[in-house]
């Protein structure tokens, strides 16, 4: 990945719907060169997709939740079906392994606080393998961008 790669995936981070010709004026290159570098780069696997981003509020979904899991166990059988059951709960956001006291750190949206509860009853509570579950909840947003620093 060279600069003007850089640039590219930059300015496709801010505006995954620029036009073709836009970006490669952005960038200085002629539109067929820049579509291109754009494919191969798609090809390659570092671009893995193009999305809408969403507010949460106007979306129906002001709650943002931080849980942090521990596992009863770390046998393969228990992590594989921790993070099998995880994949399969739309309000889970990400879900990070970590180090330290706890396995995995996620991030869950709901509508509301009676909808988190239900979450965590219907939802989190039958997956196998929770040993204990902490909640934070986020009270506002400092920061939030899906711009990676390519600089």
């Amino acid at each position: 990945m060279d600069s003007t790669d850089r640039r590219l995936l930059t300015a496709l981070q801010q505006d995954g719907r620029i036009t073709n010709q836009a970006l490669a004026d952005q960038i200085g290159l002629s539109p067929s060169p820049c579509l291109r570098r754009v494919r191969a780069l798609e090809e390659s696997g570092l671009i893995t997709g193009y999305a809408a981003i969403l507010d949460r509020d106007k979306a129906g979904l002001p709650i943002t939740a931080f849980l942090r899991i521990k596992l009863a166990n770390h046998a393969p059988a228990t992590v594989a079906a921790f993070e099998k059951a995880i994949l399969r709960l739309d309000e889970v956001l990400e879900c990070h392994l970590t180090s330290g006291a706890e396995d995995y750190l996620l991030q869950v949206v709901v509508d509301s606080q009676s909808g988190y509860e239900r979450f965590m009853r219907e939802r989190l509570h039958p997956v196998p393998g929770i040993a204990g579950i902490e909640t934070s909840f986020a009270f506002g947003t400092v920061k939030r961008t899906p711009v990676l620093p390519l600089d």
